[in-house]
């Protein structure tokens, strides 16, 4: 995200040390179950005894570290983007165009979180657990929503600053 360096305490202050938090989490998760899967095939390979239910724990925790990393790599904008029909457009025509895809970006990302948090909740109610370890479910749900959340805020902030941009160059260029 472009912003001014002058207002260190502004929205994208907050995104950025938002993201960086996310970010940091889901990298200390995936160290641990990294860690877990050296400790797990050093067990099984030399004591025949591996640790139980660490496949499982490694399902759950990877979908709580996506969550994780996804703001920081939209905050960057590091997503992976079709840009070869838009390379000979105008400057203005591919800010309104990355606007639009931002948008879109952002309302999946709001379907994702609010199905996420549903889901959570259904299985909640539903009591529903790992088949090893009998861990209730619905935990990594709720450890996503933050996450998911968090990317739709940055989406809506990257969208109405793209299409801000946009419309200040149209401005200049009726100008010119």
């Amino acid at each position: 995200m472009q912003h001014d360096p002058a207002a260190p305490r502004g929205i994208f202050w907050w995104l950025q040390r938002l993201c960086d938090i996310n970010a940091a989490i889901g990298g200390v998760i995936l160290v641990c179950m990294a860690g877990m899967t050296v400790v797990s095939v050093v067990g099984r390979s030399l004591f025949s005894h591996p640790i139980l239910g660490d496949v499982e724990l490694v399902q759950l925790g990877c979908a709580v570290v996506v969550a994780s990393f996804l703001p920081y790599t939209q905050y960057h904008r590091a997503n992976i983007i079709v840009d070869f029909f838009t390379t000979g457009a105008r400057e203005r025509t591919q800010r309104r165009m990355d606007a639009f895809g931002t948008l879109l970006y952002t309302g999946v990302m709001v379907l994702v979180a609010w199905r996420v948090a549903v889901g959570g909740v259904d299985i909640k109610q539903a009591g529903e657990s790992s088949m090893l370890m009998g861990l209730p479910l619905w935990i990594p749900y709720v450890l996503m929503v933050p996450g998911l959340t968090l990317c739709v805020l940055i989406g809506a902030v990257q969208t109405v600053q793209q299409w801000q941009e946009a419309t200040a160059m149209a401005a200049q260029g009726a100008a010119s």
